[in-house]
């Protein structure tokens, strides 16, 4: 007797009959946060990915429209919460710009520092989780311990460890000491240490090789339609970075390289953050050398920024400058008008777009976060690749939730 079988797909055919539905996260542990991802399969192979946003809806652009330019700071500390002090680079990077406020030398210097820390910091999460969610522990311990060291500089300049809203408009909240620039070399004195083991615990391991090599690849003319900048495109061979293309602060007096790849792989991002934290180093060793005297914020008679307490305490127009900037209906007013400013972020490029009424607080404003940008890459790279290359993949490109939703 004849036996009815079902007539099976052919290879390759997507068939939404025979493709099964998986969500990756937000519980997952490889997502980290609340990120997740609608996968459908054929076996293990992934035919569709659809990236949702998460859950973390937190309004933060919204704020920026009822919080003044010096407040609004301690916001966007916590949008990338992986590297604060670049977040408040450049939001007021872009305030200094509508209002038109030149830096006092020191102060770049000292937001170049804060900067690149903050970049270290960031890479030592996304190449130290990435080697973690691949079972690789130690590297993962090896990074961290680096990271609390470069807490311990935040705690010493700012009084917080992990949101430490230090800039003002203008200038920063303190001006660095010596005890400061002490904590600072300490982590660059140990940083050379740390980068060569993780590359010996990982550059030279078998598993981690082909976990990575050859995985999520993204071509370079894919990388400039999908707008990726940062290091997720110069692994594809774009040697676009806004330290060197569109200098701001001090960049220009610095010597450094940026690093590039060619493969657009999981392994060539992973290659250029660990040489980005390089040459972070060499950035912040040149600035500690030829930090310049004088004072680390604009002169009182501009306006700017917020008086630090001896200046309050002590001087009459300090308590007035104090008085006038932070009581209520009072302040400074802006030109009206709009500005857009934009660094080089450890992701890529991080911009606000700030509109002005004439008050000290933004009528609109907006941000260019590059884990939202790049979050679009994923569906695009991870099609026909096993559910077990989604973690090597979402690792390499380091989303942060918050970023996502804002």
């Amino acid at each position: 007797m004849p036996v009815n079988l079902i007539d099976e797909p052919e290879i390759g055919v997507e068939s939404k009959e025979y493709l099964w539905t998986l969500n990756f996260g937000p519980q997952h542990p490889a997502t980290h946060t609340t990120l997740r991802l609608v996968l459908e399969l054929d076996g293990e192979r992934i035919v569709r990915a659809t990236p949702h946003i998460g859950y973390l809806h937190s309004g933060f652009e919204k704020l920026g429209e009822h919080l003044n330019f010096n407040q609004y700071v301690t916001v966007v500390d916590r949008m990338n919460y992986i590297s604060p002090p670049m977040n408040e680079v450049a939001w007021h990077h872009a305030v200094e710009k509508l209002l038109g406020i030149e830096l006092t030398p020191r102060c770049k210097y000292i937001r170049v520092i804060i900067g690149e820390l903050a970049r270290i910091s960031d890479h030592l999460l996304c190449t130290g989780a990435a080697a973690l969610d691949l079972g690789a522990f130690t590297a993962f311990l090896y990074a961290f311990n680096q990271r609390e060291q470069i807490y311990d500089v935040y705690e010493q300049m700012s009084g917080y460890r992990f949101h430490p809203g230090y800039t003002r408009v203008g200038g920063v909240l303190y001006d660095f000491n010596d005890r400061v620039i002490s904590y600072v070399r300490r982590v660059l004195d140990s940083l050379p240490k740390t980068f060569a083991d993780m590359e010996k615990l990982l550059f030279r391991n078998r598993i981690f090789l082909d976990r990575m090599r050859g995985v999520g690849v993204l071509s370079k003319e894919d990388a400039i339609g999908l707008s990726c900048t940062g290091p997720i495109a110069r692994a594809c061979g774009i040697p676009y970075d806004l330290r060197k293309d569109e200098p701001y602060l001090a960049y220009s007096d610095f010597d450094f390289q940026v690093p590039i790849a060619f493969e657009g792989d999981c392994y060539a991002r992973f290659q250029v953050r660990m040489e980005e934290m390089t040459q972070s180093v060499r950035i912040i060793k040149q600035a500690l050398e030829n930090l310049p005297s004088g004072p680390a914020n604009t002169p009182i008679a501009e306006k700017f920024p917020l008086p630090d307490k001896p200046t309050t305490y002590n001087s009459m127009e300090g308590l007035i400058q104090h008085f006038e900037l932070i009581m209520p209906n009072r302040g400074f007013e802006s030109p009206r008008g709009e500005a857009y400013g934009a660094v080089e972020g450890p992701n890529g490029e991080l911009g606000y777009y700030v509109v002005s009424d004439g008050t000290q607080t933004a009528w609109r404003a907006r941000t260019r976060p590059p884990s939202f940008i790049h979050f679009q890459v994923f569906p695009h790279i991870i099609k026909d690749h096993l559910i077990a290359d989604v973690v090597a993949v979402l690792g390499s490109l380091n989303i942060i939730a918050a970023e996502l939703d804002r």
